[in-house]
């Protein structure tokens, strides 16, 4: 079998050159030996997806995707438009789904992870309602701080108005800010409204991230909506990241890289390139395992009591920021191998 090609977004106005928010990284597959395509990310999801793959080469074989987000559905068409040329796409559209959307990993990592819980809801639904909310807001032990987001992102930099929530005992704030992180989601909101429980990190200063002031998300995009952003798998919005928090002091966390099961490259999250950390992936490594996708991430932060490490977040390697100056020498090596 031929060693796998990556494929990655195409330039928007260049499309015969990779976008060049990857193009580094395709420079590196060129210079290992590694084959590339590219895919029209824009035509992938206004719903043309045979469209997007035309300058994939028929009869190809094994790919691998690294690029921007793209919702499950379209994913799904983007594998089989795929499938059509006689390219096999290494990560199928349900172990994408898996990785990417919290409830499709979430009960695997449920205890190594921030407890959460989540309302399925279609952008056009409108909001949650009281009731809807109440429930949630029970099943999550009804009181303490807390952060809201969808399936795949945050609004950290809408922080106070439509990420934290101080009391979960408190109905009016809890429904003030799902309602306007909904809104301000809009047609990007992805699957529903998840309430994750606040934990708090060390920071790197040496002070912990608290409730009352630690914004984060970990997405280079800063949570926001654009169907463009690269990392649907931050920190969660649990106060992985000082920005906004007071103090100098970022979250002790990190960014590892697993394929098929083994962790091929252990960095600093995207969000804090110059930041260095050596997680103990003990306890994770067999979770990693039990979730079965062949390509994915976890973000690591470390408890500010010194406990140990909590997965913050779990992603689709595919879609994974990857911060710049890291050497990802090993990790192409290791997917040109796949």
């Amino acid at each position: 079998m031929p060693a796998p090609a990556i494929i990655f977004p195409a330039d928007p106005l260049r499309p015969r050159r990779p976008d060049p928010h990857f193009a580094w990284e395709a420079r590196m597959l060129r210079e290992l030996g590694g084959e590339q395509y590219l895919v029209d990310h824009d035509a992938l999801l206004a719903g043309e997806a045979e469209d997007a793959v035309r300058l994939v080469p028929r009869g190809c074989g094994p790919v691998w995707y690294r690029g921007w987000m793209i919702p499950s559905a379209d994913y799904a068409a983007f594998a089989r438009a795929l499938a059509d040329r006689g390219a096999n796409l290494l990560t199928s559209a349900p172990a994408y789904a898996s990785a990417h959307e919290l409830p499709g990993w979430y009960d695997v990592f449920e205890g190594a992870t921030p407890p959460s819980v989540w309302i399925p809801l279609a952008p056009t639904a409108g909001r949650p309602g009281p009731e809807q909310l109440a429930a949630a807001v029970a099943r999550l032990g009804g009181h303490g701080p807390a952060i809201v987001k969808d399936y795949v992102k945050s609004r950290k930099d809408e922080w106070d108005e439509a990420c934290y929530i101080p009391e979960l005992a408190d109905p009016a704030a809890v429904g003030r800010v799902v309602a306007r992180f909904v809104d301000l989601q809009g047609d990007f909101l992805a699957g529903g409204v998840v309430l994750r429980r606040f934990e708090e990190f060390a920071r790197t200063d040496g002070t912990a991230v608290d409730g009352a002031n630690g914004p984060r998300d970990g997405e280079p995009a800063g949570g926001t909506t654009e169907a463009r952003a690269s990392d649907g798998n931050g920190a969660g919005g649990n106060g992985a990241d000082g920005n906004g928090a007071g103090g100098n002091g970022r979250a002790v966390e990190a960014r590892v890289w697993w394929l098929d099961g083994e962790p091929v490259l252990v960095g600093p999250h995207p969000d804090a390139p110059e930041q260095s950390a050596e997680p103990d992936l003990t306890e994770v490594r067999p979770l990693v395992r039990a979730l079965g996708c062949r390509f994915v991430t976890t973000d690591l932060a470390s408890r500010a009591d010194g406990s140990g490490w909590r997965v913050v977040e779990v992603g689709d390697g595919q879609v994974s920021g990857l911060p710049r100056g890291i050497d990802v020498t090993g990790l192409l090596f290791a997917l040109l191998a796949a």
